[in-house]
């Protein structure tokens, strides 16, 4: 049974948006500044820092694959939850150009006075965050139903999203006074979305098992009363 044109191509896409959504190990080649352990990567395209335009348009381009993967995936997908979570990682990647474009105004972890919380900026990452885990809930309900169309999703997803919550739930300690070592918990979040999209495309990726029909059972003829 050959593999459908469209799950490979939504298989390929999300497995470049997971590695070009990872860009922050760019900071360590880079004179950005930041603290990768205390510093969130989105300070890496705040208003006011060097890289802002690099890191944003990787970005950009990490939100673009996404959206092209699910919606690719979504075209050829039969099924209510399925098709709502995909439909909601297309969300998610809507929301994150829209946290490009509205970025923080400045690195709060190294700049005195800077605001970490900036109210546009926030509420765009929040939504981020609400469609990332509404598609991991409703993929991995999906895949439960019927594994065979996304192996391994209903196995292993349950994993993933319970430490993408967990690392998620670690960074807002700044947001409430409590700054340290969120960058590297929210570092440890991004790499675990990426394990996510890659967890999505193997499961694409699979040939689905041909279904065999169950075999009926051949029947006997009836004992003849003669002799």
């Amino acid at each position: 049974m050959h593999l459908p044109p469209a799950r490979r191509r939504a298989a390929l896409l999300l497995t470049a948006g997971a590695v070009v959504y990872n860009d922050w190990p760019l900071e360590f080649f880079l004179p950005t500044g930041l603290d990768p352990a205390n510093s969130y990567a989105s300070e890496l395209y705040a208003a006011d820092q060097p890289f802002h335009v690099l890191f944003g348009a990787v970005e950009l381009v990490a939100a673009a694959l996404v959206a092209s993967g699910a919606l690719t995936a979504l075209a050829a997908w039969r099924g209510a939850l399925g098709r709502a979570g995909w439909g909601a990682l297309a969300g998610f990647a809507a929301f994150s150009v829209a946290d490009v474009m509205v970025p923080m105004r400045c690195a709060a972890s190294v700049e005195p006075g800077c605001e970490v919380v900036n109210p546009w900026h926030t509420l765009t990452s929040a939504l981020v965050h609400f469609a990332l885990f509404a598609s991991m809930a409703l993929l991995i309900l999906a895949a439960r139903r019927d594994p065979a169309r996304l192996p391994g999703v209903a196995r292993r997803g349950p994993v993933v999203l319970t430490a993408a919550m967990a690392t998620a739930v670690a960074t807002v300690g700044p947001l409430f006074g409590y700054p340290g070592w969120h960058g590297v918990t929210q570092r440890a979040h991004l790499v675990l979305v990426g394990v996510w999209f890659v967890l999505l495309a193997t499961g694409l990726s699979a040939v689905p098992a041909p279904r065999v029909p169950a075999r009926r059972r051949p029947e006997l003829p009836e004992p003849s009363l003669r002799k």
